[in-house]
């Protein structure tokens, strides 16, 4: 049996389907700042990032009549912008690339140490020497919470990619900290 995501902004959907500004107003400051940084950390662009937020919201205020309530209003227009966040960067023609370097990372013993001394910063640069393929599937999963099923469905592979991709995301960004903090 299927569990049902209670939506705790229900009474303001339902107003909002009827055209209630105001109740649209308080779903966009509700959750916009998540939406906003969830694209922030897709696109790396702050004004690409405003504008899909933008288009996020009025695409879900325009299909909300369809909205049947099977997710809350906050994972429903989360996906909403990380569709439009995978269509831009598809539209700026970068290719998604992964990381091939499966024989580099092959023995994990040594990638399972704790890493001393580590700021949000610093796992922020690291994310950022990901190859772009590999950085999407690390932050759908790791930030965003999406399994692999549905990260294999946005980008279109295979979900025992996005799991290695995820995988070697993990080690390599392990190692790129591990040499941040011994030259420092």
């Amino acid at each position: 049996m299927a569990t049902q995501q209670i939506d705790i902004h229900r009474e303001l959907v339902e107003s909002s389907k009827k055209g209630d500004v105001r109740a649209q107003f308080e779903l966009y400051k509700l959750n916009s700042t998540a939406i906003f940084n969830t694209c922030l950390r897709m696109l790396r662009n702050r004004e690409d990032a405003q504008d899909i937020l933008q288009e996020s919201f009025s695409e879900a205020f325009m299909k909300l009549p369809g909205f049947r309530h099977e997710s809350s209003f906050r994972t429903w227009i989360k996906r909403i912008a990380v569709n439009k966040c995978i269509n831009e960067i598809k539209r700026r023609k970068v290719d998604l690339q992964f990381s091939d370097e499966i024989e580099r990372y092959g023995n994990s013993a040594d990638t399972e140490t704790a890493l001393p001394q580590l700021s949000i910063e610093m796992v922020k640069k690291a994310t950022e020497q990901l190859p772009t393929g590999s950085r999407l599937i690390f932050q759908l999963y790791t930030l965003e919470g999406y399994d692999h099923r549905e990260i294999a469905e946005i980008l279109n592979v295979s979900e025992s990619n996005s799991k290695s991709q995820y995988m070697r995301a993990r080690v390599r960004i392990k190692e790129i900290l591990k040499n941040e903090i011994y030259e420092n």
